[in-house]
């Protein structure tokens, strides 16, 4: 059976896309096409212009990064140092530029700590750094709030802003509807391996009780889908 039927998707610059659907919808199963995990049976999958599965992975990095779901499919080195180091040399970046990254994520994480010593959620975030090192044009984040608390979300999502400010195209994955409401521009929703909604994402969380973010519910007012929002309206009105 296939895990992906008539999907058509194009991620576009500067746009940060939340993609959405209950478990087993093929949400892991379309981002792993994106970076050459899956042979498509049927169609095309192209990033700048190459078929990711037919593209060498040192070339493809330069072009789209994967954090995955569990990040210890990333990390191989014996510390956070060495994790550092040869994302840099992978990346052929300035020595540095991953523990730069590093450093603005995780605050305080020493170079000598082995990466299972780390919790799940600073596990996360180190693969995040070592993807981000490439600078690839197209970010992919499976689940990427998944065990990361408020302060650590909070850095995360002024980071992916930035990515996007950049002209980065970012796809992100994620049940965290309060994460899709306050980040994504474009929100798409997978049901059964097909795409069922694509749009902007206050019409396309609003839509359906199951996404909707918690602002929505209780306010029920178009454009208010965040505290923030909430929170800025009350200001410039008083």
């Amino acid at each position: 059976m296939a895990a992906l039927r008539g999907v058509d998707l194009a991620l576009r610059p500067g746009e940060i896309t939340a993609l959405m659907g209950r478990n087993g919808a093929g949400k892991s199963t379309l981002l792993g096409s994106l970076v050459g995990l899956h042979r498509p049976g049927s169609g095309t999958v192209r990033v700048g212009g190459l078929e990711p599965h037919r593209t060498a992975p040192k070339q493809l990095v330069r072009r789209i990064g994967l954090v995955p779901q569990d990040p210890r499919d990333l990390l191989f080195g014996e510390s956070v140092g060495a994790e550092c180091a040869a994302a840099d040399q992978d990346a052929e970046a300035a020595a540095g530029s991953c523990r730069a990254l590093v450093a603005r994520l995780l605050p305080g994480i020493d170079d000598e700590l082995h990466p299972r010593d780390l919790s799940e959620g600073q596990r996360l975030t180190l693969a995040l750094a070592v993807v981000l090192t490439a600078r690839p044009p197209v970010i992919l984040l499976d689940e990427p709030t998944r065990g990361l608390d408020y302060a650590a979300k909070g850095r995360l999502v002024e980071v992916v802003r930035e990515l996007a400010a950049d002209g980065h195209a970012v796809l992100l994955a994620t049940h965290d509807v309060e994460l899709a409401a306050e980040l994504a521009h474009r929100t798409v929703v997978l049901a059964e391996g097909e795409i069922v909604a694509d749009g902007p994402t206050p019409e396309v969380v609003v839509a359906s009780p199951t996404f909707a973010p918690q602002v929505a519910k209780v306010l029920a007012v178009p454009g208010f889908l965040t505290v923030r929002q909430v929170t800025e309206a009350l200001a410039a009105s008083s």
